[in-house]
């Protein structure tokens, strides 16, 4: 084993830059955060979502001074890190290549291993960072992935092993929660805007539950979404506060309810999960987070998830995947490329 039980005998530097939040954290081998420093890009709002190439340039512009910002909340030098990590795949190229680049130039300067991190992995290991989950989240787990750019369950049964279980078939999940909001003219991004307005309203309106009741785990969000575009079609102009409310309820209760059957076909699949996970950025949405949990109860099992603050897009689950991956002696070399595409089960583990 690599690490020691002393939290700077391994303390990892990572950074994230995969999609539009720049972000940097500094962990010890025990899991204690030493800094962290995250941005959240603003230049998007005024597209109405990412623009590749804006996050890229801000992402190139604002990650050295989070760098030097963190290492300097830890106290810490280059030189006093045990490894440099970064989120190197999936995601928008043009920001991989920013983030890898700085990462893998520090760790040449400081003579210090590069790890290459896959971010849904850091997703996928998130909840089994010490202190968040009591008892800890033993493998084999299933996880729901559910973020703006993926929607999948996965059996996690180790560091490196995964077995998809389900995917979605068109829409991520928080893509669909995007484009709902913006119909709505909630601005962007729209999940957590949508989820306030839902609270507001009554989920009065028959909207569709696609694959509800299907035998697989697959996922599909694009016939929701156009339900509500029909929805809307005879409103002209902005829809009274109270309508809209309505829509935004009845549009999360029909998410809610297909991705707690989707779980429950998912976990009939997998005998010996210790637990139900979610992770990644819709994980944070109250109501899913009930549904999910009302599934796990059913089935005997606990449901873990991340804070609300570490299910988007961060660096400190980066490091900590880093540190899981330091354990089974696993680093990887500078000639590491980004990949804009990178599935879990192409990951090397401990099988």
């Amino acid at each position: 084993m690599l690490i020691g039980s002393a939290s700077r005998l391994a303390t990892v530097l990572a950074v994230e830059t995969s999609c539009d939040e720049t972000a940097a954290a500094i962990l010890g081998g025990d899991g204690t955060i030493l800094a962290e420093r995250l941005l959240s890009q603003q230049e998007h709002a005024q597209f109405g979502g990412v623009v590749p190439e804006i996050a890229a340039r801000a992402h190139l512009h604002f990650l050295p001074d989070l760098v030097r910002m963190a290492l300097a909340d830890a106290n810490l030098a280059p030189s006093d890190l045990h490894a440099i990590a970064a989120t190197t795949g999936p995601g928008l190229i043009g920001g991989l290549i920013v983030g890898a680049g700085i990462a893998k130039g520090m760790a040449v300067a400081a003579a210090k291993p590069f790890i290459a991190i896959n971010h849904l992995e850091a997703h996928a290991l998130s909840p089994r960072l010490p202190g968040l989950i009591p008892g800890g989240a033993p493998f084999p787990y299933l996880l729901l992935l559910l973020s703006g750019g993926h929607c999948q369950c996965v059996a996690v049964q180790g560091v490196g092993q995964y077995r998809r279980l389900g995917t979605t078939i068109d829409d991520a999940v928080g893509e669909a929660f995007d484009k709902v909001a913006k119909m709505l003219g909630l601005g962007w991004p729209g999940g957590p805007a949508l989820e306030a307005l839902a609270r507001e309203g009554s989920p009065n309106h028959p909207l569709p539950r696609p694959m509800l009741g299907r035998a697989n785990c697959d996922f599909s969000f694009s016939g929701l979404k156009t339900a509500v575009a029909h929805l809307l079609a005879p409103s002209e102009g902005a829809l009274p506060r109270t309508e809209a409310a309505d829509i935004a309820a009845s549009f999360q209760s029909a998410v809610s309810d297909v991705l707690a059957d989707r779980a429950r076909h998912a976990l009939a699949l997998m005998p010996g999960a210790t637990m139900l996970v979610v992770a990644g950025g819709v994980a944070a949405n109250a109501q899913i987070r009930a549904a999910l949990s009302g599934v796990a109860a059913a089935h005997g099992l606990p449901l873990a998830a991340p804070p609300p603050r570490l299910c988007g897009d961060n660096a400190i689950m980066v490091a900590w995947a880093a540190i899981e991956r330091l354990r089974i002696g696993v680093y990887d070399g500078l000639e590491t490329a980004p990949r804009p595409r990178w599935p879990l089960e192409e990951l090397r583990g401990t099988g």
